[in-house]
């Protein structure tokens, strides 16, 4: 059975890979926990300066998987807010990581595969690329992720995607600032290794460092109080009506009438 999750490292950049494209790179406990201390092992090697998160297949991430979410309807309060604490971990893990994490997103990345390519410093999609927060059409809210959102886009903005729910293209995520460059997809891993070296060769490890931390602290200060809302909004949604009636639509191939 071949990894989850794969890591690789050359000319000082470390290339973490999801590994699960029969399932379009969802997301479950396992992935998420591997995710975790795959990055955590890149931040602990002296031998990376810049990390790459992509994906294999087509999909840089469908969110959750389907028996992940049958799951959620049966946990207790306090196994939601556990499971939501994990996935906290692995989005503050890289966002304070103190190496610059770049996002190679070829293929859809969705709720919290969106989640994912958003919390990433550097992020480069295909034109084909499509994003969306769509947890409200499932009865869910986007509680964590949303906390990453509002430091890249204006409020008005952030509205729109999250109340929407609707999916939209790489060029409209530009727009948006949600991403920084949409690249041709038979260029850009080409494109994202020599915009990794240069930063390799052409910046200070300790000044990349500093200056990404200067921006997490005075971007919001209050990040971290506002996860922890968030874990907690997380954990309670999940024991609503309207969330085990989403769920059961969506596992059901469903079209449910709010």
């Amino acid at each position: 059975m071949e990894p989850l999750v794969l890591y690789n490292v050359a000319d000082r950049i470390a290339t973490i890979t999801i590994n699960r494209p029969e399932k379009r790179n969802a997301l479950n406990p396992t992935v998420i926990a591997e995710l975790t201390s795959t990055f955590i092992q890149a931040e602990e090697d002296n031998l990376v300066k810049i990390i790459v998160l992509k994906a294999n297949g087509g999909t840089f991430s469908a969110g959750a998987d389907l028996a992940y979410l049958q799951q959620l309807q049966h946990n207790t309060f306090e196994e939601n807010v556990a499971d939501s604490n994990n996935l906290k971990r692995l989005f503050t893990t890289i966002y304070y990581s103190p190496k610059i994490v770049i996002a190679q997103v070829e293929g859809h990345a969705i709720a919290g595969g969106c989640g994912l390519a958003t919390i990433c410093d550097i992020v480069f999609a295909t034109p084909e690329s499509n994003f969306g927060y769509t947890e409200v059409k499932i009865g869910f809210v986007p509680a964590i992720v949303s906390c990453f959102l509002r430091q890249k886009v204006n409020e008005t903005v952030a509205k729109e995607i999250l109340l929407t729910g609707n999916t939209f293209p790489a060029a409209q995520a530009l727009k948006y600032n949600l991403i920084n460059f949409v690249t041709n997809s038979s260029e850009i891993n080409q494109t994202v290794k020599e915009f990794a070296l240069s930063l390799c060769t052409g910046s200070s490890g300790n000044s990349l460092m500093i200056t990404k931390q200067l921006i997490s602290q005075t971007t919001n200060p209050l990040l971290e109080k506002i996860l922890e809302t968030a874990v907690q909004i997380n954990a309670r949604v999940r024991e609503s009506d309207d969330f085990k009636k989403g769920i059961a639509s969506f596992l059901n191939k469903e079209k449910i009438n709010w």
